[in-house]
């Protein structure tokens, strides 16, 4: 990593990143609609798919953010829901601008197994002075190594189903776990929460141009993805789209690290209903 990313990503983990997410909120209406989720749980592949559902047209990463731009990106975006808003990715926790939101979660142990391989791919460990996984867990745990504002993955997911939202029925939540066993019927959920009409040949035509197969295409063919520009390592380990795996953490997590992730995450885990586990390699096998 340059000195200069160097300096721009310790910058962003201190005081000065609160003005400019401040600035970055600027310019909402209650009429926005805020996909919202914490880093690595599947905001691509269910903002690839309502693009398609929304414009009418494929979706690439080159073009993702014209119609579904982040949050600080949305000025110019087009007003595509029913009562004029727009549709705003963030990776926020719940802010008083934020009047309606879909909620992605994600079972935490995979989401640090898929952040830490995307930061070893960017050489941020080093950054972060982590010599493996080990070394990183605990400052992720802690909400030290994510996005600038986001937090730990926890009080993330607190500052959401605590919100004035949960309450009044403007949050619908959806975990990538069920996206992945039956996206259709989860894509009907959110369009529908979004008051938008449900055509099913379309979302079905819009999951089958957005397979984990065809997102990796489109991530070869993107310029913002290419990993000679964004000084990050290739192969397969170190892709911005990985398998997408539903429990990979079981075969790669230890009992230690199991644990770990139980005292600081633990309560979460339980109220989204993810079960508690122990690595497959450590248990009872009945076949």
């Amino acid at each position: 990593m340059s000195s200069l990313r160097k300096l721009r990503y310790k910058a962003a983990r201190t005081w000065i990143s609160a003005p400019v997410i401040w600035l970055r909120h600027r310019g909402l209406s209650p009429k926005d609609v805020f996909l919202a989720s914490y880093p690595r749980s599947g905001q691509h592949w269910t903002r690839f798919q309502l693009f398609e559902l929304l414009m009418r047209r494929p979706a690439d990463f080159d073009t993702l953010d014209s119609a579904i731009p982040p949050i600080g990106r949305h000025h110019n975006a087009p007003s595509i829901l029913p009562e004029g808003g727009r549709l705003i990715q963030t990776h926020q926790p719940w802010r008083k601008e934020y009047k309606k939101a879909i909620l992605l979660v994600r079972d935490v142990r995979d989401v640090v197994l898929s952040d830490y391989a995307w930061d070893e791919s960017l050489n941020m460990t080093k950054y972060l002075d982590v010599a493996g996984f080990d070394d990183y867990l605990l400052p992720w745990l802690k909400g030290k190594t994510q996005t600038p504002g986001a937090g730990s993955w926890q009080d993330h997911l607190h500052a959401w189903l605590d919100s004035p939202l949960a309450r009044d029925g403007n949050l619908l939540v959806i975990k990538f776990e069920d996206m992945r066993r039956n996206p259709e019927e989860k894509l009907v959920h959110i369009l529908e929460f979004l008051n938008l009409s449900v055509d099913r040949a379309a979302i079905r035509e819009a999951i089958s141009n957005n397979s984990v197969e065809q997102m990796r295409a489109k991530e070869d063919a993107s310029r913002k993805y290419d990993p000679q520009r964004l000084g990050r390592e290739s192969g397969e380990e170190h892709r911005f789209i990985r398998k997408g795996s539903v429990g990979g953490w079981h075969k790669r997590l230890t009992e230690a690290q199991l644990q770990l992730i139980e005292q600081y995450a633990g309560k979460a885990l339980a109220c989204l209903g993810y079960p508690a586990g122990v690595p497959l390699a450590q248990q009872d096998i009945a076949v």
